[in-house]
């Protein structure tokens, strides 16, 4: 067996269901479910229609192997959908590359990466999606974790990882719109971690699956977008990860792209080619339809936005939270333990949210999640409005 296996920490999932083992939940309450970021707004049926007639297509021939690049006018979806998101124009046979959803996209982008001959180091926010630890360990690198700031909404405090930490980085994972936190990443600081990449020559992995979901007026700034800006329009050492989960509601479809970089797109290609990972073409087609289509990325923008307007000011008289830049998590500072709160809560009142120290890593003699918990607001806003009443209720019980 692979060795490196045994690096790997349980998931956070794993840790949550060995916690509530025993757990019977008060049996009053009907149970809701704010612990996994799983999207739960209907999928759009056009959509539904593309999966469906693209079974019946000639041209989506199930009987042939398809291309690990995917077909022209799919990596023409992705360039024309980055054209009207960011005012990019890429190249679509050399800049894009279609992904199985941007979770398996990237562990594999790390493997294609790390040179673990060389005393790999990989740099990722903490608290953080922990699929970073886990490429960055299995592709035999040490992760070294970087804090967030309370005092910035939670913004990744890049200052603080040492220059030694910097000159060892093959890899850098960077997630804006953030994961937990929701903060968004401004034109300054991507002008930073640039400038570090330059000097110390790692890649830098922007994971934006969050991208279309915010509740200021103008939308978050990407990785390329800020290359762009700053006069990189050869997106050197950067690589931008997206899907069609968060956006269109769809994770089941397991559908996305990478963008950036041509010489690390191609090093990507050759592995996945390797690696056997091309997309269905009837997802490729129902992937063109969605990518095609703004309408119900804003619809969907819509019910996040009345959705946290409703819960956010009920949660704020009994919680220290507030409303993110972006993303639909609410990351809420408790009183005490956040494994305790998130144990009794679903004795108590049948309500599941995740600890934030599961989403977090001990560095510096503290752990950045510890007596917080985040609260993913997926479901329809009855059924969060109901859960947040509810933890109201918790916790002024539980301050008695």
């Amino acid at each position: 067996m692979n060795p490196l296996l045994t690096r790997l920490q349980p998931y956070p999932f794993e840790r949550l269901r060995e916690l509530f083992a025993g757990v019977t939940p008060n049996p009053a309450y009907r149970p809701i479910s704010l612990g996994i970021g799983e999207p739960k707004h209907p999928t759009p049926d056009f959509i539904k229609q593309a999966l469906n007639a693209a079974m019946y297509d000639p041209s989506s021939d199930l009987a042939a192997y398809p291309p690990t690049a995917g077909t022209p006018r799919l990596r023409q979806a992705f360039t024309g959908w980055l054209q009207r998101r960011y005012g990019l124009a890429l190249d679509p046979a050399t800049e894009v590359l279609p992904v199985n959803g941007s979770r398996e996209a990237l562990f594999a982008f790390a493997q294609t990466v790390i040179d673990p001959a060389r005393d790999a180091v990989v740099v990722c926010p903490n608290p953080f999606y922990q699929i970073y630890e886990g490429a960055a360990l299995l592709g035999g690198a040490l992760p070294y974790y970087a804090p967030s700031d309370p005092a910035r909404n939670f913004a990744v405090d890049w200052d603080s990882v040492p220059d030694s930490v910097w000159a060892r980085t093959q890899l850098l994972f960077v997630c804006s719109p953030g994961n937990p936190t929701g903060a968004v990443m401004p034109l300054q600081e991507w002008k930073k971690l640039f400038d570090l990449s330059d000097r110390h020559g790692f890649v830098i992995a922007s994971d934006e699956c969050y991208s279309e979901i915010y509740f200021r007026d103008e939308p978050p700034l990407g990785g390329l977008e800020a290359a762009a800006k700053l006069g990189r329009g050869d997106f050197r050492n950067l690589v931008s990860f997206t899907s069609l989960s968060k956006r269109s509601n769809v994770p089941g479809l397991r559908s996305g792209f990478v963008a950036g970089d041509a010489a690390l797109i191609r090093q990507f290609l050759l592995y996945r080619t390797y690696h056997g990972s091309a997309m269905s073409p009837i997802v490729q087609a129902a992937s063109i339809a969605a990518w095609g289509d703004e309408q119900h990325v804003v619809e969907n923008r819509a019910m996040y936005r009345a959705k946290f307007a409703e819960v956010t000011p009920l949660l704020a008289e009994v919680l220290e939270v507030k409303l993110p830049d972006a993303g639909f998590y609410l990351w809420a500072g408790v009183r005490g333990s956040d494994v305790e709160f998130a144990h009794d809560l679903l004795a108590q009142y049948n309500v599941t949210v995740l600890p934030g120290s599961y989403l977090a890593r001990d560095s510096g003699g503290a752990n950045p999640g510890r007596a917080r918990i985040r609260m993913a607001l997926v479901a329809g806003t009855p059924e969060c409005v109901e859960a947040a009443q509810r933890i109201v209720q918790f916790v002024k019980n539980r301050s008695k």
